[in-house]
């Protein structure tokens, strides 16, 4: 772990130059904040009605097509729509935390698009400066601690609404975001180990040369993390509506309900974006030949949109696509596969990290052996669930065939004139013969 440990001490080495942030005026700084807000709630405001076309086109449904050209400006109209409501406190809620938990379960996903960075240094009036809002020498972890915040709106949503439906949610949503965190945790580790900073704009300037997706076991990791993070299908369980009504937010209504569907879509759009900084080079075009004129100026902030759109386009599929799981099978997932995979793949990653920095380049090692665990972790996925629905598969055929009744008994009509087989002997065995003629006479 020697090799480890200097791979991390030696954090700074490889970061690029984040000075120009230090130097910008305020004006700047106010312009970027207020840009950065912008973008998220636009992007937000795009995945709702985005979502809602997708699925309809997968379930060959028009979607929306009323407000604005093609539908597109659905998500207004429903705001709108939600402000307009009627705002109801139920009467037995704490009302101070009944009605600050929305905006406690919104805000943290603001704050974590802080440092994630847009582009490269650019000139904007005149003054040089980095698509960034912020970079600290930790912000990794600062993204991890943000992303996990919003966990308390949701605690307190079911709290203080004085009903046992809404407390249920909550206390799922702690439980699940606990469980997942320390996976999304372990795909951290395994990149910024390589990558030797925990700085974001360090990680997206490493990846110069080729994306850390090679990473496999990291990738696969965050990606099921990320969506258990967001309470998104098939992770949805705070949720169910089969089995809590609407979960943490059942008694909200109006704007503040608003806010909780809002904190959602931004959280998506968040984790989205630690997506493409940690494992998709960020705002860095593809590294083929021919698109490295397209890695200076605004250009970038291009890339970084079109790989945005693509991790939300995943959540959609997944939505789309999978039934939700039970909540016991979401738990043994998360601890009995997810976290033993990181552990052991974090060792490795240190490993070879070492042996790297001592002896020689085994990137290619490093990435074969990535490969192979991925395969081991999407068989450990896929198979269990094929297994068990092949064996409820051939159960069920079973009872079918046990439970179908046979030709014995079945009361066949006699033919005309033969005797008649009372059943009511035929339990025990015996039968009864009833002479043609002595049943009540038919009158022609």
């Amino acid at each position: 772990m020697t090799g480890t440990s200097t791979v991390l001490l030696a954090a700074n080495l490889g970061d690029p130059d984040t000075s120009v942030l230090t130097d910008d005026p305020f004006w700047l700084i106010l312009i970027k904040a207020v840009a950065v807000f912008a973008f998220l709630l636009v992007m937000t405001l795009f995945s709702i009605v985005f979502e809602r076309k997708v699925v309809a086109k997968m379930q060959q449904r028009v979607g929306p097509n009323r407000h604005g050209p093609r539908g597109w400006l659905q998500s207004l109209a429903d705001g709108v729509k939600l402000m307009l409501k009627e705002d109801i406190i139920p009467a037995l809620a704490d009302k101070p935390i009944f009605i600050l938990a929305p905006v406690i379960s919104a805000v943290p996903a603001f704050l974590a698009f802080a440092c994630i960075p847009f582009g490269p240094e650019v000139s904007i009036f005149g003054e040089r400066t980095l698509l960034q809002l912020a970079d600290l020498p930790v912000s990794v972890l600062y993204l991890l601690a943000a992303a996990s915040l919003g966990v308390y709106g949701l605690i307190l949503a079911g709290w203080s609404s004085g009903s046992t439906y809404p407390l249920l949610g909550s206390l799922r949503s702690a439980a699940q975001i606990i469980s997942y965190e320390v996976a999304m945790g372990l795909a951290f580790v395994a990149v910024f180990i390589y990558a030797g900073t925990l700085s974001t704009a360090g990680i997206v300037q490493s990846q110069h040369d080729w994306w850390y997706v090679a990473l496999l076991p990291s990738f696969i990791l965050y990606v099921i993390a990320m969506v258990g993070e967001t309470n998104r299908t098939p992770f949805d369980l705070p949720e169910a509506e089969g089995e809590l009504v609407g979960g943490f937010h059942t008694e909200y209504s109006s704007i503040k309900f608003a806010f909780f569907f809002l904190a959602e879509y931004i959280n998506m759009v968040t984790v989205s974006a630690i997506a493409t900084t940690l494992f998709l080079g960020g705002w860095q075009p593809p590294p083929i030949p021919g698109l490295s004129g397209l890695d200076h100026g605004w250009y970038p902030l291009i890339w970084f949109v079109i790989k945005l759109l693509l991790f939300i386009f995943v959540f959609i599929w997944l939505r789309g696509t999978l039934p939700r799981l039970r909540y016991d099978q979401f738990m043994a997932f998360g601890w009995k596969v997810l976290i033993p995979v990181g552990l052991v793949w974090v060792l490795a990653v240190a490993t070879f990290r070492a042996y790297q920095e001592h002896v020689s380049d085994r990137t290619p090692w490093l990435i074969g052996f990535g490969v192979v665990v991925g395969v081991l972790l999407i068989v450990a996925i896929i198979d269990p669930g094929a297994a068990k629905a092949r064996r409820e598969q051939e159960e069920a055929e079973r009872e079918r065939a046990e439970s179908a009744p046979s030709l014995d008994s079945i009361p066949w009509p006699p033919p005309s004139g033969a005797p008649v087989a009372a059943l009511a002997g035929r339990d025990q065995g015996t039968t009864t013969v009833i002479p043609a003629g002595s049943g009540p006479r038919q009158e022609s």
